[in-house]
């Protein structure tokens, strides 16, 4: 079972699979080095950035994000506001104090290895980290190597790893597809948030399951605060200038009515969100960084533009968008350099679509039928972030993934009867898709608006 807390981790920006996973990856290699014994003897650790991390790990912040693992740094953990300071020391100390504890020199040309032109079999998103040793048997020698890939939404798997939780924890009720989980809800008479609760509860005391809901919907909010008073232009070079502030002001001074203001405020929190993703502040990944505006802006619609909305409508939100990200995670990709952007945004918008119903009081049938819809019209979206940073088209997108969801949630709702497509055909047919797709249009920057833009 891929649990609601590994769906919504918080973390950083800009990526969830070029920022957070890698800075996991780095940290547990440490760990692992510390574990062996072999911290202390450790004398220069090399890494390897390969396929769409080498190609797009710059814009991304992958080389910083390992450095601040292999300082053992957390995504959930670290100051946003203190990471250029690390790391501008780091850089010019030339050293690397290994969780904190053992000092290596570090100089970053020969140690940071970008290998855009090759690809490791596991994912295109891998690395290879090698430390060698000090002991004095064979000078330079390797004395540990770990290939880690980032599979999306800041999950990372080692070489020979497979995906799997709570293997010794019995859940009450294990789905593995869609047609299950309404199957298994039916049975026992039970709502998609109600199930999902219970699988949670097995794991961790229920107290436990609502106060990390509220935790990840207060980081979100806090996030969207800092987004909508944040001026400026975000880093990297393409000198995108943050909209969110302008935006809000206009809004707030808006005096006549307006029957579509909600959805203006919508796009205004999704692009809070994703501006603040994209300048390296605290986020929530949701279940990526890349889309980690869409499923806030919708809660924050619900919470501010229906009138009996109320904080079990968000608990319920969050529980039902966990289940249908979980189906996504387990039969096809949340990972953009795997599948494209429908794996991201795409994925972002079904589950706030699902979580909508939900937070209604939709129907299971509503749920199911919402998170199709919303997919559906997301299939084929690629993955071309122009000069590898999550901007352009980033931002925007992830606005419109939440008018999507709110449209499809009340398609789903004023429907009767039964529909052609079921949401286990849509997520096959997404995976397929994302397998057709040429490699150039999987966060590579190879093609689509990262080709035909020129960058200024």
């Amino acid at each position: 079972m891929t649990s609601l807390f590994d769906l919504f981790k918080i973390g950083i920006g800009p990526s969830s699979s070029h920022t957070v996973g890698p800075m996991r990856a780095a940290r547990r290699f440490c760990l692992e080095l510390e574990a062996a014994g072999l911290l202390e003897k450790t004398a220069r650790i090399t890494v390897g950035m390969y396929g769409s991390l080498a190609l797009t790990g710059h814009g991304h912040g992958t080389d910083r994000a390992v450095i601040l693992g292999l300082l053992g740094e957390q995504p959930d953990q670290v100051n946003p506001a203190r990471i250029d300071a690390i790391v501008r020391q780091t850089r010019t100390d030339q050293q690397l104090r290994l969780l904190g504890k053992h000092a290596i020199p570090f100089h970053e040309a020969d140690d940071l290895l970008w290998r855009r032109s090759e690809i490791l079999p596991g994912h295109s998103n891998g690395m290879r980290y090698t430390a060698f040793s000090n002991d004095g048997s064979v000078p330079g020698s390797v004395a540990w190597q770990q290939i880690f890939y980032s599979v999306g939404g800041g999950f990372i798997l080692a070489e020979g790893e497979t995906a799997q939780s709570a293997a010794n924890v019995q859940i009450p009720y294990p789905f593995h597809n869609a047609a299950e989980l309404l199957s298994v809800a039916a049975g026992h008479n039970l709502k998609i948030w109600q199930l999902v609760l219970a699988n949670e509860s097995a794991l961790r005391p229920v107290e436990e399951v609502r106060a990390g809901i509220q935790r990840i919907w207060n980081v979100m909010q806090t996030c969207t605060a800092r987004g909508l008073e944040t001026e400026g232009t975000l880093p990297g070079g393409l000198n995108v200038r943050r909209r969110a502030p302008e935006m809000h002001t206009k809004l707030l001074a808006r005096k006549s009515a307006d029957p579509l203001a909600g959805m203006d405020w919508l796009t205004l929190y999704a692009i809070a969100v994703n501006e603040e993703n994209a300048a390296g502040g605290r986020v929530v990944t949701a279940p990526t960084n890349g889309a980690a505006g869409a499923i806030p802006a919708v809660a924050h619609y619900y919470r501010n533009f229906i009138a009996e909305a109320n904080d079990e409508g968000l608990f319920r939100f969050f529980l039902t968008a966990a289940a249908i990200g979980a189906l996504y995670k387990e039969n096809a990709s949340i990972s953009g350099a795997e599948v494209g952007c429908q794996g991201e945004v795409g994925v972002a918008c079904s589950m706030a679509a699902g979580g909508l119903v939900a937070a209604l009081n939709g129907t299971n049938d509503e749920v199911e039928h919402a998170a199709e819809i919303a997919m559906e019209h997301n299939l084929g979206m690629t993955c071309d972030p122009i000069g590898g940073l999550v901007q352009i088209p980033c931002i925007e997108r992830n606005a419109m993934g939440a008018v999507k969801a709110v449209n499809a949630c009340r398609i789903a709702m004023n429907e009767s009867g039964t529909h052609k497509v079921s949401l286990d055909q849509v997520i096959e047919t997404m995976y397929r898709t994302g397998m057709d797709m040429q490699s150039r249009y999987k966060e590579t920057s190879q093609a689509g608006l990262a080709l035909n833009i020129i960058e200024c």
